[in-house]
């Protein structure tokens, strides 16, 4: 039965007339509370009203990004590794890969997945995140194109947050550097010229470079030298920061093209166990992007500038025709400050290394002490340096019938250790491959001698027409047998050494 008669229920009307009412009345209360109450205290009563009524979640969440500003950012890295150690039968969709080389699979979570993980009773839900995003001015040559940002979310209830941040995190990190040294895969790094420098978008690949201290050709007390080098400078942490500099070594490398300056990096950097980072110095434009390339590096890495003299022309760079390119501003004051400035401090155990076939074309600033405090002379190949190629391509390890007859012809020729290296895998066979580097030799000491004799004639035409001109100048006096040992002396001063 219905509570109210007919003569009860209110009509339409009555409704509508006292819903109008109720809002004049709220609008009017509106009016008198703005010109009666400040602003400012407005602003702070809706506030706390909002905080009142909100609902609070019990739950923290630390969001780990990829990149802190504008360097790496360590968590996430260890994060990375560490949660694929984590990943069950519950996780939907992960990622796998496998260099050639490799001997396990790599596994890491795809976007948009979950995990939990378990530290002492307390529950830690994980989620890795990408976000597109935005693209910058689309007129600025330089303004990179949209692009992922990544980031892992790490969730937990607010009442364990010292626990996680001081113990849980650490163990994190500590766990996934023991990971990193267990299954050591040394890296070559380099830049994506489609990912220009937000970010700092270095890409990598295996380093598997077979190249050691024991297979490359070069002067055994120079190799022993750079050996002692390496080992002093990775144990002097403590002695680097009590002197108060950064921790951090410079090489040149220097010498004709083939003499193994390349071969010498992959070998320090399988002697140390450092990744490698190749920085192509004609693909930077900016002193600043200059700053975040070395922030993005990581620890106990080495960074190879190859051919620096024809690189990059300081301090500034222009097209072929002369005209100068728009908007570079990579100079020589931006590159040495990247060397040993201030910003050279920011990472720990780092080698910087250049290569040069022409170390007169450097700038003399580069070139000292602090920024390339050690300058290795890469020569053409010495008699020593033959027998460690013989035995590792050929596998000759005593003497052969024709090791004395190259000894005399390297004395007189100037052969890399790449020509020499052809020359032995052209034939299985040892007399064969030995016989061809005789005739190579030969044949090399016969264009030398011709080339030095040309020049002397040359010479000779200029010294006779400096005389007829009225200069006095001695005419210089051919012998042959002198000039033969001259020439032999000038080719063995050319394979010395030079190490400062």
């Amino acid at each position: 039965m219905n509570m109210f008669s007919n003569k009860e229920m209110p009509s339409p009307s009555s409704l509508f007339s006292a819903y109008a009412s109720m809002a004049a009345s709220m609008m009017l209360f509106r009016s008198m509370a703005n010109e009666l109450i400040p602003h400012p205290v407005r602003g702070y009563l809706v506030s706390s009203l909002r905080y009142l009524f909100k609902t609070h979640s019990p739950k923290l969440t630390l969001v780990i990004e990829e990149s802190n500003g504008i360097s790496r950012n360590q968590v996430y890295e260890a994060a990375e590794i560490y949660l694929c150690t984590k990943i069950s039968s519950n996780t939907e969709r992960i990622r796998v890969s496998k260099s050639p080389k490799g001997k396990t699979l790599t596994i890491r979570l795809e976007k948009g997945e979950k995990l939990v993980d378990f530290y002492e009773g307390i529950e830690l839900k994980w989620r890795f995140v990408c976000a597109e995003s935005p693209q910058k001015d689309p007129n600025d040559p330089f303004s990179p194109p949209r692009s992922e940002k990544r980031f892992f979310e790490l969730t937990f209830h607010k009442k364990h947050k010292d626990r996680v941040l001081d113990c849980y995190v650490p163990y994190v990190l500590e766990r996934a550097n023991a990971m990193k040294d267990e299954e050591r895969v040394l890296k070559m790094y380099t830049l994506n010229s489609c990912h220009p420098y937000n970010g700092v978008k270095w890409e990598s690949i295996n380093l598997e470079h077979p190249a050691t201290f024991e297979t490359v050709a070069m002067d055994q007390d120079l190799k022993n030298a750079v050996i002692e080098d390496l080992n002093r400078f990775v144990k002097r942490k403590e002695f680097y920061k009590k002197v108060g500099r950064a921790w951090k070594r410079g090489y040149l490398l220097y010498g004709p093209p083939g003499t193994g300056k390349s071969s010498l990096v992959a070998a320090m950097a399988n002697y140390l166990k450092f990744d490698v980072y190749d920085l192509q110095l004609a693909n930077i434009f900016r002193d600043s992007d200059l700053r975040k390339l070395l922030l993005g590096t990581a620890n106990r890495s080495i960074l190879v500038i190859e051919d620096i003299d024809c690189s990059v022309e300081l301090p500034d760079r222009r097209h072929g025709d002369g005209r100068k390119q728009p908007d570079v501003q990579l100079t020589l004051s931006g590159l040495l400050n990247f060397i040993d400035g201030l910003w050279s401090s920011c990472g720990d155990e780092r080698i910087i290394i250049f290569t040069t076939n022409h170390k007169e074309r450097l700038d003399p600033a580069l070139l000292r002490p602090g920024r390339m405090d050690m300058h290795i002379h890469m020569s053409y190949c010495t008699y020593h340096g033959f027998k460690l190629l013989a035995s590792n391509y050929l596998g000759i390890h005593n003497h052969h019938h024709l090791f004395g007859e190259i000894e005399d012809l390297m004395k007189e020729t100037d052969v890399t250790p790449a020509h020499v290296a052809e020359e032995l895998m052209k034939s299985e066979d040892v007399d064969v491959a030995l016989e061809g580097l005789v005739k190579l030799l030969k044949r090399k000491k016969l264009e030398g001698d011709e080339f030095e004799d040309e020049a002397e004639k040359k010479n000779a035409a200029q010294a006779a027409k400096r005389q007829k001109t009225g200069k006095q100048q001695r005419k210089p006096v051919r012998n042959n047998r002198r000039n033969s040992t001259k020439r032999t002396s000038n080719r063995l001063s050319a394979k010395k050494t030079i190490l400062y």
